[in-house]
């Protein structure tokens, strides 16, 4: 492990998911202590998207923005909102100069799959059909996450394809959660990672999918066609129960005819990012950002 990391390992709080209610409130405090950077010239603005139900977003402008990402938060399907992400979505506003609508999807078990999936597609197409208003060119559209928030990225553009919805530009997918099975070999050997392991991991699809079985649109690495997507940047970390599933989807669209960009985080963890004095982290996010601004805003 990175040594910058390592030393922050014992901070970590203990959290299984048995009980996201719980979690929920420990995840919080811990990503709202991020410190956000200066947004003087940044636009901010909560707004309500029509949808059944509707959906909360908060959209970050940057000054003449062009291109836009529909962003959706980490927290295993569980935790997280528009405040814990307002950190993250900050940066990624600021260094890629690209407007980032935060998607607020409704978090399981209380709302299963395929909740957050309409959420986050409502707010495509509705991004979409109002680009104008939001200043926006309507073929620099991404769709993009952490965590859980990247598979739901992932899904909502297999949706977007397979329905001949909005076009999606790109895809940026950070250390995203795409197989429910836990068959790679990081998923059956990475039971004491730091932050999630595979505990952590089945307890997140098991409040995810409820009774529902698995299907693409819930864990995307189960889609047996992935032509026609949008090219995409994935990062992994390499201590990560995520890990091999995310190199295996990344090779599977490469096989498929989609253009891709693989980026493996030697001696992180999933999450690791969230500490910001480690060099690698800081490499993490401006890559992040760089990816987005190449894609959208270049």
């Amino acid at each position: 492990m990175d040594p910058e990391l390592e030393a922050f390992i014992p901070l970590f709080p203990k959290a299984d998911l048995v009980d996201p209610v719980i979690e929920r409130k420990s995840f919080a405090e811990l990503a709202t202590a991020i410190p956000v950077p200066d947004i003087a010239d940044m636009e901010i603005e909560d707004r309500t998207v029509p949808a059944d139900p509707d959906v909360a977003v908060r959209i970050y402008r940057p000054h003449r923005a062009r291109g836009a990402v529909i962003w959706s938060h980490g927290g295993g399907f569980v935790m997280g909102d528009l405040d814990t992400e307002h950190p993250w979505a900050t940066r990624l506003a600021d260094a890629s100069g690209v407007t980032v609508i935060s998607v607020g999807y409704r978090l399981a078990p209380e709302h299963p799959f395929p909740a957050a999936l309409d959420d986050a597609y409502a707010v495509l197409a509705w991004a979409a059909g109002h680009a104008a208003e939001l200043g926006v060119d309507p073929e620099r559209i991404a769709v993009g996450g952490h965590s859980a928030g990247a598979g739901i990225a992932a899904a909502t553009a297999l949706r977007a394809r397979d329905r001949r919805g909005p076009r999606i530009r790109f895809q940026l997918l950070n250390q995203p959660s795409l197989d429910d099975r836990q068959e790679t070999w990081s998923a059956r050997h990475f039971t004491d990672t730091p932050w999630m392991n595979r505990d952590k991991v089945t307890a997140a699809w098991r409040h995810y999918l409820g009774s529902t079985p698995a299907s693409p649109y819930a864990a995307p690495a189960r889609a047996t066609d992935l032509s026609g997507l949008p090219p995409a940047y994935i990062a992994t970390a390499e201590l990560c129960p995520n890990r091999d599933e995310d190199i295996s989807y990344a090779l599977r669209l490469l096989e498929a005819g989609v253009s891709v960009e693989l980026h493996q985080w030697p001696g992180t963890f999933h999450g690791s990012q969230a500490i910001l004095s480690a060099e690698v982290s800081q490499r993490q996010i401006a890559e992040l950002a760089a990816a987005l601004r190449r894609a959208l805003a270049e």
